[in-house]
């Protein structure tokens, strides 16, 4: 029932149930539709399945304003760049660069040096999980894909939560790499990236993992 719907029913201000609804959370009906469950799973080996993703993040040559609160105090002209990311999903074990856009040069690009990265790993990739951006559906990435041996799977669209480790991981390094700091510019913080990317991977705890780090499984299933 709508709120217009309940007042009538209850003999009361139409504007009194709404404001009772929106206290419960109720404010409007797609509130009462159940969620969909959360489906989980998780590849048996490392190398079966990658995710990759990208974010945007934007350039600056000072402190920027999600530290010191002043958007008035930011970087015009300074641009964008854009993290990409490639997860393992058994391990979690995961290969991230900052490229200057997420068209099909630089993800065909990123998508081989991240394969190598792997192999070096030991890990021999099997397939690919991306959402349907430009630079993945292009026909240089699907030609990268062929030449490497990958099979390429597509999220559906409009339901990121199918890419759900990639996503997860992103958060992750939004919190304890991107925003974690207050660095003087993109430049420094892109710097700091490799260190972090190596503490992720060998030795900060992961709950999926019983909280061992990513490496662990690697090392498991050699």
């Amino acid at each position: 029932m709508t709120a217009a719907q309940i007042a009538a029913r209850l003999g009361m201000p139409r504007s009194t149930v709404a404001a009772v609804l929106g206290r419960l959370g109720l404010r409007r009906l797609r509130s009462l539709e159940a969620k969909p469950a959360v489906r989980r799973y998780e590849r048996q080996r490392p190398g079966e399945l990658l995710h990759l993703d990208t974010k945007k993040l934007g350039r600056f040559r000072s402190v920027g304003h999600r530290i010191h609160g002043d958007r008035r105090r930011a970087s015009p002209g300074a641009g964008w760049e854009f993290a990409h990311v490639c997860i393992d999903d058994h391990s979690r074990l995961a290969y991230v660069e900052v490229l200057p856009d997420e068209g099909q040069v630089h993800t065909a690009a990123f998508l081989r040096r991240a394969i190598r990265w792997f192999r070096q790993r030991g890990v021999r990739a099997q397939q690919l999980l991306t959402d349907n951006g430009n630079g993945y559906r292009s026909r240089l990435f699907q030609e990268t894909c062929a030449e490497l041996a990958l099979g390429h799977l597509f999220t559906r669209p409009y339901t990121p939560r199918t890419n759900g480790k990639a996503e997860r991981f992103i958060q992750t390094l939004l919190r304890e790499w991107a925003y974690l700091r207050p660095y003087r510019t993109s430049n420094q913080r892109t710097r700091r990236l490799p260190g972090w990317l190596e503490h992720y991977n060998r030795r900060r705890p992961h709950t999926a993992l019983g909280y061992r780090p990513p490496i662990s499984r690697l090392r498991r299933s050699q």
